[in-house]
């Protein structure tokens, strides 16, 4: 059976200080909206990597502050990326991405190196939460790391052992479900072939700017395998509604292979404004059309735009404003929801 998850989920990246260092005080803030606006059960998507386990801390730490009941949270955990001791100025992973943290973290993607990252996470986590959802994490970019073809498929055997891990957790009851999320979906599904999961996040890859045919064909035989679907970075890293990063990196206007993007934007945009739409709502929605897509995973580390993420995800958008997207080539005229 599908997972029954909200519409909208919670990811927990503010938490480990992405990109800049809410005070304690401001993520407790998160903490409450995120129980006070989610529907039931509140989902937070948290992984290791955040804050090399910071995040996973900080959930911890608030909802035992809130008293939040453990059976009204529902915890994802990516897991591959243990903490470590921080013994440079900055962290050696994502340099740049995580601010004023104290730790660095490595990756341990196999058999035992994912165990070694849950009991990691129970700690970080602290009782009586635990984490319920699980997943390898970052898998393409584990694959894409390899020297070489033999290396390559060594990787392979420590991801599927890896995996081997995680099912033996489910087989035991320990956790309810297992998944994969990547940015490459390719990678997502050379996983899916060869293990029986029960979700798939997407990241970056099915967004109102990106939304490739064999990936739509991908996730309607998800759904007849009765597999979970959830959308993540659904504003392709902001970029989509303004802001600076798109997919991890910072385009330039005046590099000519950005060029488009800086176009299909301003586009959108303007037929946003003509239509009185949102275009955060219009991303949203656009990510939840398949009727494959159960949920979408939104973050923020501003406690008030809690409320608005879930008002996003049940904001209506109007047949008129589709057709005329397609009509743009806004959207690829062949896609096969949203029709008038």
């Amino acid at each position: 059976m599908p997972l029954d998850l909200p519409t909208v989920i919670f990811g927990s990246s503010a938490l480990g200080n992405l990109y800049e260092a809410p005070s304690d005080e401001k993520k407790l803030d998160i903490t409450r909206a995120w129980l006070a606006c989610g529907e039931s059960p509140t989902v937070i998507d948290s992984a290791g990597k955040y804050g090399a386990g910071l995040a996973l801390e900080m959930i911890g730490k608030n909802l035992r502050t809130l008293q939040a009941p453990a059976d009204e949270v529902l915890i994802s955990n990516k897991l591959g990326w243990l903490r470590t001791p921080l013994t440079s100025i900055e962290p050696t992973f994502e340099p740049g991405a995580w601010v004023d943290i104290q730790h660095d973290a490595k990756q341990r993607i196999s058999r035992q190196g994912i165990l070694d990252c849950w009991e990691q996470g129970l700690e970080l986590l602290g009782e009586p939460y635990q984490p319920q959802l699980v997943s390898v994490h970052d898998p393409d970019e584990f694959l894409a790391a390899a020297s070489d073809e033999q290396d390559r498929q060594h990787r392979i055997d420590d991801l599927l052992g890896a995996y081997d891990s995680l099912l033996e957790l489910r087989q035991q009851g320990v956790v309810r479900a297992v998944g994969v999320g990547s940015k490459d979906w390719r990678i997502a599904k050379l996983i899916a072939d060869r293990v029986s999961l029960d979700w798939v996040m997407l990241a970056n890859r099915l967004t109102i700017y990106t939304h490739p045919q064999e990936l739509l064909d991908w996730i309607s035989l998800l759904g007849e395998q009765q597999v979970t679907v959830i959308n993540s970075a659904v504003f392709n890293a902001g970029f989509l509604v303004g802001g600076r990063y798109f997919d991890y990196r910072v385009p330039s206007p005046e590099a000519l292979d950005d060029q488009p993007l800086f176009a299909w934007r301003d586009a959108f945009l303007n037929l946003c404004q003509r239509h009185e739409v949102l275009p955060a709502a219009a991303c949203v929605q656009f990510a939840l059309s398949p009727p494959q897509v159960s949920s979408v995973s939104l973050n923020t580390s501003r406690p008030e735009r809690v409320a608005e993420c879930v008002e996003l995800g049940q904001t209506q958008v109007t047949g008129e404003f589709w057709s005329e997207a397609k009509q743009a080539g806004l959207i690829a005229r062949a896609y096969p929801y949203l029709t008038s």
